[in-house]
């Protein structure tokens, strides 16, 4: 992992780029835009000035869901997602929230399984992936 990373909330419109280029780099930037996006908290992970990876968190009473959550190519398998998915588990337990989940790409099930999430429900199929649902539920100590 870098040695400088640091975790801030940015806009919706700095996640499009990143949430392309790692996720559908084959579609149009409109693509990867949520019309919630407005409505949500978005957290980028910084190398120097560089924006490596983003998540969107949208909080719905005591859930939340994060959504387009995305590492840069490079910057992937280096423990920078699971950073950053532990910071989104902090705000989220801060603003009385008792779970967050998403909907996983198949592919990525053990990534989330190793941040503590559960797989719930089947797999479904979305935009020709696989997903499944994954739950977290969080301590509000």
């Amino acid at each position: 992992m870098p040695a400088k990373l640091r975790i801030e909330e940015i806009t919706a419109a700095q996640t499009w780029p990143i949430r392309q280029e790692s996720m559908w780099p084959n579609e149009p930037l409109a693509f990867v835009q949520l019309p919630e996006d407005e409505s949500g908290v978005h957290f980028g992970a910084f190398v120097g000035e560089e924006l490596i990876s983003v998540i969107s968190l949208f909080l719905e009473g005591e859930q939340a869901q994060f959504r387009k959550f995305a590492t840069r190519p490079a910057f992937q398998r280096q423990g920078i997602g699971q950073r950053l998915l532990q910071h989104v588990f902090t705000y989220a337990a801060t603003h009385h929230v008792s779970s967050v989940w998403c909907h996983a790409r198949i592919t990525a099930q053990s990534f989330y399984q190793n941040a503590g999430m559960e797989v719930v429900g089947e797999p479904f199929q979305k935009n020709g992936l696989m997903y499944v649902r994954m739950q977290k539920f969080l301590t509000n100590g």
